[in-house]
């Protein structure tokens, strides 16, 4: 009787060759999508077309949730008692035009485009979908496919998803999730236990003055000035409230003061987003925020109106799942081809499965110079090498033949 390690090296052999087969085709599924991208919790067409595949090409029973989200099932010999093991992928595109540099598989919804690759992360699950499901005689255990919508605008899909049921029926024992990184190189993958990703909130703030003729400033009350004192003043609530142990963002990335060289408007509209690594210490610069900024405009004679959208939480990868998929990626791709990765300050709505049951959420390397692929997510420009699709399947599949543990 084999050695349960010499099956599952058999297994790994298996899917390699069956991700690099499937290649040809994930490429033309990954530029399908691509070129019809659709808006957050707009994916119709995107969630029929993934329900088309699973259950016409691989006969699996389809499950929608939150309008959009599609879930299936792939059991394996023997599921009770055994693992449930959940493989997560965003369907959703941005409201990004992309541009027109000749490439034959360019959007063709103008304004809305594949610019954070869940064209990819669809694919690439689709693909482990193909793989598991030819190998469900050789695992005991769960495997359940979920492809879903809005992870780019809040409140985030993950969270519909969830309040529907997706973590149900079964409920799965850990969440994987993989997202492309155009700074890791094609082939290979970058992963890390402990916190990685930071809360997000948005903050909206209108600035209330007085307007009249900028020669005559004595008779106004200046929401221009109000709004330059409470941008530069609330740099503190990192700077100095803070702890700095604690990775913490504040930034301002729109202000429209409508006014005119002569022409000091009654209101200016800020709008910006504060991140962090520590719950407490997202509520309590919350609080910090208003009352700074509510004190600046009143002292200056206007008023504020403010309101602070909670977005997601942070992500925390489970340290002991994500140590054991760190070591299973090095088994499938050799170790110098897996990466650690440093905290980042960007958001993902996959932290919500990770508030809820052990995941982890790993990086798939897309970048290639050669092919001139190097431009970050949300960039107009913005492509994945489809090489790393064989990766992103494979990868994939491996890892939740792995999780299940034979």
């Amino acid at each position: 009787m084999p050695h349960p390690n010499e099956h599952q090296n058999g297994l790994m052999d298996i899917i390699k060759t069956q991700a690099k087969s499937l290649k040809p085709l994930l490429a033309e599924l990954r530029r399908h999508l691509h070129m019809n991208p659709e808006l957050s919790f707009q994916e119709f067409n995107t969630a029929a077309w993934v329900e088309d595949y699973l259950q016409k090409k691989l006969g699996l029973k389809t499950q929608r949730l939150a309008n959009t989200g599609v879930v299936a099932l792939i059991e394996g010999k023997g599921k009770e008692g055994n693992k449930v093991v959940g493989l997560r992928a965003d369907m959703d595109a941005l409201p990004i035009t992309e541009v027109n540099d000749g490439r034959p598989y360019r959007s063709l919804n103008e304004g809305v485009m594949h610019a954070c690759g869940h064209d990819v992360h669809t694919v690439s699950l689709l693909g482990a979908a193909t793989i598991l499901n030819t190998l469900s005689h050789e695992f005991s255990g769960t495997v359940k496919l979920v492809f879903q919508p809005g992870e780019e605008k809040l409140p985030g899909g993950a969270s519909l998803m969830i309040a529907d049921g997706v973590l149900q029926n079964p409920k799965p024992d850990v969440m994987i999730g993989q997202h492309v990184m155009p700074q890791i190189p094609t082939g290979k993958t970058g992963f890390r236990p402990g916190l990685y990703m930071a809360s997000t909130d948005e903050i909206y703030m209108t600035v209330l003055g007085k307007g009249g003729h900028g020669a005559m400033p004595h008779f106004n009350i200046d929401p221009v000035l109000i709004a330059a004192h409470i941008i530069t003043s609330l740099q503190q609530v990192v700077s100095r409230n803070a702890n700095p142990a604690v990775p913490s963002v504040l930034s301002f990335g729109k202000v429209i003061a409508n006014g005119a060289t002569n022409v000091i408007p009654s209101e200016v509209k800020l709008e910006g987003t504060f991140r962090t690594l520590n719950e407490q210490w997202r509520t309590d610069a919350h609080d910090k925020i208003t009352r700074m900024a509510t004190g600046i405009a009143e002292s200056m004679g206007g008023s504020i109106d403010i309101e602070i959208r909670r977005g997601y939480p942070f992500l925390h990868n489970n340290e002991e799942l994500t140590n054991r998929c760190k070591n299973a990626a090095a088994d499938y791709l050799g170790e110098d081809y897996v990466e650690n990765l440093d905290i980042w300050m960007a958001a993902e709505d996959f932290a919500y499965y990770s508030q809820e049951v052990p995941s982890c959420f790993y990086r798939l390397g897309v970048r290639n110079e050669e092919k001139g692929i190097v431009n970050s997510v949300h960039h107009p420009a913005f492509d994945a090498d489809e090489e790393a699709l064989e990766n992103g399947a494979g990868l994939f599949a491996w890892l939740a033949i792995k999780e299940m543990g034979k």
